[in-house]
């Protein structure tokens, strides 16, 4: 008897399962590739983007001499820490920085507490022609800030109003149709069974809107008061119309006026920039989380 090795004989499948795994490999292979190209893409594309940020904060840091230097020097040979402290003492910058610091702080709390009522009321709260309401809300948002801004400078004149931040401030504490719309989205997304054990508790509307739904609706808060931020931050417009006084300029305004005065200056009007664009940096850093959780969630809902 003759020893031999016995082997199992090639079954079918075989082939079936290599062109699968070679389609596997195939698959995977050109999705990295992908993968790798978008990223790529969105690298120079952010490159591109950033070159104004990024020579703003070179010309901030050079003497005037290398600002009118070509080819640009993207690197200064000397750093010039004094254009910044130059910005505080040519100009009152730092009555800028707190009066722009002003006006955000309270048109944020406006807008939070009057766009999150009239959300609430539209989420939550049952009477005839809401639906209508709302939709001529949203509807306002097509007409040009340009149209009412004759009649409001009117009516504050009226009021006796002008040089003084109410005419910013008041219009805050009223519903803004996009935050309002933000807000109502979240809203919507909450149980009704919270709602409705609240007011077998024995809690009214109000409370059921201030320790239930604002409480849940933290993420959207946040983001409303960032958007509010970047807003009234960078507001020029408005402080523009209605405000005379220098020591009531906000930081827009204030940067404005500096560059007419310092019109040859690249370096000191780079550094002004900078100090104005450092807070909504820091926030926005600082928030980002919540942001992004906030758009994502009121995005969904509804």
């Amino acid at each position: 008897m003759s020893n031999w090795t016995a082997s199992s004989p090639p079954t079918a499948t075989e082939p079936i399962r290599t062109q699968r795994t070679n389609r596997g490999l195939g698959m995977r292979q050109r999705r990295l590739i992908g993968l790798g190209l978008t990223y790529a893409l969105l690298l120079v594309g952010t490159a591109v983007l950033m070159i104004p940020f990024f020579w703003m904060i070179s010309t901030s840091l050079k003497s005037l001499d290398e600002v009118y230097i070509y080819p640009i020097q993207w690197i200064p040979s000397q750093l010039v820490w004094a254009n910044y402290v130059d910005v505080f003492v040519k100009v009152p910058f730092a009555r800028y920085l707190y009066n722009s610091a002003f006006i955000a702080f309270v048109a944020i709390i406006g807008n939070l507490l009057g766009s999150s009522l009239a959300a609430f009321s539209f989420a939550r709260l049952r009477y005839p022609g809401k639906l209508f309401l709302f939709v001529v809300m949203l509807s306002t948002l097509m007409v040009p800030a340009w149209v009412t801004m004759i009649p409001h400078f009117m009516l504050f004149k009226w009021l006796g109003w002008l040089d003084s931040y109410l005419p910013i401030l008041v219009p805050a504490f009223f519903a803004q149709p996009f935050f309002t719309f933000l807000l109502r989205q979240f809203f919507l997304g909450i149980p009704l069974d919270l709602e409705d054990a609240a007011r077998i508790d024995g809690c009214s509307s109000l409370g059921i809107y201030w320790r239930i739904f604002l409480p849940l609706a933290r993420p959207a808060l946040i983001t409303v008061a960032i958007f509010s931020f970047f807003y009234y931050w960078n507001d020029l417009l408005y402080p523009l119309i209605y405000l005379q006084s220098q020591d009531k300029f906000p930081v827009a305004m204030g940067i404005a006026t500096f560059r007419s005065e310092q019109y040859a200056n690249f370096a000191l009007m780079m550094a002004a920039a900078t100090l104005a664009l450092l807070p909504m940096l820091i926030v926005f850093f600082l928030a980002q989380r919540l942001f992004i959780q906030g758009v994502v969630i009121t995005g969904v809902k509804g």
